[in-house]
């Protein structure tokens, strides 16, 4: 397990790290000026190998995770990031989204943390897709796919609580715990729509909320040309288009350059990109360079370490 830690970790943070620079580039500027190594400044002036809030948010759910699984401890977590002593890169937050922010200040006041998030249409942007991998390896081991469900949904709903947020970090989930059994990827994503298709059958979701994800799980998203596959901030666009990235290039490194070079959340695209291939093709193939490169790298490792090492004692 410690080694698809680390690789998922490694896999989200440096994919975020290659994005942070050129966030809010169009895809057409990138097109021009590709994106095909680490670099710093651009558009948060942050020094090469910073990343950004995905990566902070998601290794203060891991360090969470590390001492079990306790909704109000992950939500406190997020409150520490944002006051800026834990798990930033620099000891500051540069970046945030505003249902994020609007979620840590109603934890801050005391809210249960699953009814901190938006319910709102309006509140599906990215920011639980982002963050959620680590959950990924607190439920390797979970056979009851309801269960899963359920503890997908209060992680997201911390921040961000509609369905289409909790539905979309579900599928990601699902993905991931599939990739970590050791199958090809398209075999993979195949049985995550076979799992998903039966999880449906029995429920009373609303139905034009699940029309929305007919192109990942009735269609194959990877067939789509790159013209209809959008990169934006919208929660069903960075779980469309990471999919789409990973489905279609054979190496972490491609994965992530395309990603990054979809443009306008590139950091995020990266980020929830880098985590899929991360696991996937493992961590002695995320390129070297790039993992010395990250900001609080031996942290990072340390974070893997700690948190394989608190997973395996509760097996």
């Amino acid at each position: 397990m410690e080694n698809n830690i680390k690789a998922g970790l490694f896999g989200l943070a440096v994919g975020d790290a290659l994005g942070v620079p050129v966030e809010f580039e169009s895809r057409t500027y990138l097109k021009e000026n590709p994106v095909s190594d680490m670099f710093g400044f651009g558009t948060h002036h942050q020094p090469e190998g910073t990343w950004s809030d995905d990566s902070s948010l998601a290794f203060c759910l891991a360090e969470s995770l590390c001492s079990g699984f306790d909704l109000n401890d992950i939500a406190k977590n997020f409150v520490r990031w944002y006051s800026a002593d834990l798990w930033t890169p620099h000891g500051e937050v540069f970046d945030i989204g505003i249902a994020t922010r609007s979620a840590i200040l109603n934890i801050a006041k005391g809210h249960q943390p699953d009814l901190c998030g938006g319910f709102e249409e309006k509140d599906n942007g990215n920011g639980s897709l982002m963050r959620i991998l680590p959950l990924v390896f607190y439920l390797q081991k979970e056979k009851d796919i309801e269960i899963i469900y359920q503890k997908v949904k209060q992680v997201s709903s911390i921040t961000h609580a509609h369905f289409r947020s909790v539905f979309s970090c579900f599928i990601y989930v699902v993905y991931c715990l599939e990739i970590l059994k050791g199958k090809e990827k398209f075999e993979v994503y195949r049985e995550m729509q076979r799992i998903l298709l039966k999880f449906l059958e029995d429920k009373k979701y609303n139905e034009f909320e699940i029309q929305l994800f007919d192109r990942i799980l009735k269609n194959d998203i990877s067939t789509y040309p790159e013209i209809n596959i959008h990169s934006s901030g919208y929660v069903l666009d960075s779980l469309q288009a990471s999919f789409w990235c990973f489905l279609n290039f054979e190496t972490y490194e491609e994965t992530v350059l395309k990603a990054v070079n979809l443009g306008e959340d590139t950091d995020t695209t990266g980020a929830i990109a880098g985590g899929l291939a991360g696991i996937y093709y493992g961590i002695e193939n995320i390129p070297k360079k790039w993992i010395e490169k990250l900001v609080k790298s031996n942290e990072i490792k340390d974070l893997a370490e700690r948190l394989e090492e608190n997973l395996n004692k509760n097996i």
